[in-house]
């Protein structure tokens, strides 16, 4: 019975060494990891991914809880830096604490009203909306009521997270702050309390926004011609959607891609109903810089006629302008999209070819 005890208690003690030791090796492995196992060099993940920012003890106090939670969560869900959002619900309103007029019930002199200081036109022309209703603005619902209240802060938040992704952030978060409030001391002041709630003491962007993301994909080019189309796609990204749009300030789908081929001075039809039957087909891996990736999505859109199209950048990647409240023009993969219908090659129809032929000897 002793003999029994004594095994009992040694291996309760092997199972609770075995335990301390996996409590502190594990965040060490999750810290830094060998040499063996990486290379030590760091990689571009050029999609669009948000970066966790952690909270700042400055953030954790004076930031209410419920709001804290509101921030993070919606900007997670909407793909907007949390302590950007955090930082306009400062600015405006001290997350809903101020008692001025238009926070808590009317609209102040500008005729904005509620915790992110919304216009009422802008939010979509009344405080309370039915999100069943048909409505042009930026009201949403927050927290599963029905209604987009421009006083209630889950609704307000996240309306405003809409807002600053539709106009560029999170990768060009000074411009979506300066459609936000058109005064780039505001912007200034936005950013500076957004870096004292973040734990790093930054305003993180996704790496998509660094330049080593598009001089590869220019350089790796099969031809000049698609170099050219390239270049001049890249250098959309940031820009809003806006549907009909051809630039230079907002395209749509179709209209970027549109414009990037006029830049090089080839003529393609302009909608993506028309681009989708217009290229050659390309059978699916076999794709490249320059071709078209289509989808069964947007409106109108069928198994035959495709509302929806990206230009291919490099395997498995397209640059897109997706639509209104997705953000703005960005180089996003195709790979794992839904509803992907295949691949077009607009510079193998014979249209494209002759002008090609124009462009290689201008005398013909």
């Amino acid at each position: 019975m002793n003999v029994s005890r004594v095994r009992l208690a040694l291996l309760i003690g092997v199972a609770g060494l075995l335990l301390l030791v996996l409590v502190i090796v594990s965040p060490m492995l999750l810290i830094s990891m060998p040499s063996f196992i990486s290379d030590g060099r760091t990689s571009i993940d050029c999609e669009d991914t948000t970066q966790v920012e952690e909270v700042s003890d400055s953030a954790a106090t004076d930031i209410p809880g419920e709001y804290l939670e509101l921030y993070k969560e919606h900007g997670k869900k909407i793909g907007v830096q949390w302590n950007i959002l955090a930082a306009v619900g400062k600015r405006e309103t001290d997350h809903g604490r101020s008692n001025l007029p238009g926070v808590k019930s009317g609209t102040n002199y500008a005729g904005a009203a509620g915790p992110m200081q919304f216009l009422i036109s802008t939010w979509g022309g009344k405080a309370k909306i039915p999100m069943s209703s048909r409505f042009n603005g930026y009201a949403a619902d927050g927290d599963g009521d029905g209604v987009g209240d421009v006083y209630n802060p889950a609704d307000a938040i996240l309306g405003a997270a809409r807002m600053l992704k539709r106009n560029g952030a999170p990768e060009n978060i000074r411009q979506a702050l300066f459609v936000y409030n058109r005064a780039w001391w505001y912007v200034d002041q936005v950013e500076e309390i957004a870096r004292k709630y973040a734990k790093s003491g930054d305003v993180k962007v996704p790496p998509q926004a660094e330049e080593e993301c598009d001089e590869p994909l220019v350089e790796a080019a099969p031809s000049d011609v698609v170099a050219k189309i390239l270049q001049y796609a890249l250098a959309q990204r940031g820009k809003p959607y806006l549907w009909g749009g051809t630039g230079p300030d907002a395209y749509d789908c179709s209209g970027v891609i549109y414009a990037a081929y006029r830049s090089a001075g080839l003529s393609i039809p302009r909608t993506t109903f028309v681009q989708w039957p217009f290229g050659v087909k390309v059978l699916d891996g076999e794709e490249q810089p320059g071709d078209l990736v289509f989808f069964n999505a947007g409106p109108g859109t069928s198994a035959n006629s495709p509302g929806h199209v990206g230009l291919v950048v490099s395997k498995g990647k397209m640059l897109e302008a997706r639509c209104r409240l997705c953000g703005p023009i960005k180089v996003t993969s195709y790979q794992t999209r839904a509803n992907r219908m295949g691949f077009t090659r607009p510079l193998q129809h014979p249209d494209v070819l002759e002008q090609l032929k124009k462009l290689q000897n201008p005398s013909l």
